[in-house]
């Protein structure tokens, strides 16, 4: 059972998997029970992620649901190994909220994270200054080592995208570009961290120009993360002022996917995007007023 009976982000991932697979092989709870030769309460509790299979229960589910893909196999072979996955995050656990920790976990089990964020540049690409001015201009006040804990938090988030250990694809409206979100020094750093972040193989940035008109409320801010060489999404997270929810139902992450694609489609090329940018800090630079 997951520490503390609280699902793990790694044992529902397992959980809805193979919740999927029996209802695509058209067989009840009960049924799956028998494979296993268990109670279909504990199906049910699999399922739920509130229950690890052991790696045998995983293979003979799979086989009953006739799941033969190898890759597929030895993935859901690998949560059930390790459903409680230790990982850095898991010493700042009182500290921070579940479900930022879940998401957290997300990213460091993804080969693919993709972002619409219509509001600030994405966590994963933020400097420690405009981090910081995030967090202190959140609606509670923070003392200073808790928000020097959550900027070392999303500096420790950012390594896997320095080490070229995931690819991820960040789609930003325009105004978040034009914009400052404190002083214009903190902005003109921000963009050329952008700028830099843009340069590395595993990092696509694209803005979405205000031309793109109410597209930009098609979605509200959101990452999608892929687990495997093939970028299917496989989670969603959306944060807002209390809480992280993550989103596993397959109708819902093929919305998502096509919203991200949608925007994607209206976004500005890399290459336009950086140009935009490097425009941006043009203005800066010559010190003229902000549009």
């Amino acid at each position: 059972m997951p520490a503390g009976g609280r699902p793990t982000v790694r044992s529902r991932r397992l959980g809805t998997a193979l919740r999927q697979y029996r209802q695509a092989a058209k067989l009840d709870q009960p049924q799956a029970a028998e494979v296993i030769a268990t109670s279909q309460a504990r199906i049910s509790r699999i399922e739920s992620g509130h229950a690890t299979p052991r790696v045998i229960e995983v293979r003979l589910l799979l086989e009953a649901y006739g799941v033969t893909d190898p890759e597929v196999r030895l993935k859901l072979e690998e949560l059930a190994k390790h459903p409680r996955k230790r990982g850095w995050w898991l010493q700042y656990a009182t500290h921070l909220r579940p479900g930022y920790l879940d998401h957290i976990a997300l990213e460091d089990d993804a080969s693919h994270i993709r972002q619409w964020q219509p509001v600030l540049i994405p966590g994963l690409l933020q400097s420690a200054a405009y981090c910081e001015a995030v967090v202190k201009g959140g609606p509670t006040t923070l003392c200073p080592e808790y928000i020097a804990q959550l900027i070392e938090v999303r500096r420790l988030r950012q390594q896997r995208i320095a080490e070229g250990g995931v690819k991820f694809s960040a789609v930003i409206w325009e105004a978040v570009i034009e914009h400052p979100l404190a002083s214009v020094e903190t902005h003109r750093e921000q963009l050329l961290a952008l700028l830099e972040a843009g340069e590395r193989e595993n990092v696509t940035v694209r803005v979405l120009p205000f031309s793109a008109g109410s597209l930009v409320a098609a979605a509200n801010p959101f990452a999608a993360f892929s687990f495997d060489s093939e970028a299917v999404v496989e989670a969603v997270t959306m944060e807002d002022l209390m809480s992280t929810s993550i989103i596993e139902s397959p109708a819902d992450l093929a919305v998502y996917a096509s919203s991200f694609d949608l925007l994607s489609s209206f976004a500005l090329t890399p290459e336009e995007s950086a140009k935009l940018i490097l425009g941006k800090l043009q203005v800066i630079e010559e010190g003229s007023s902000w549009s």
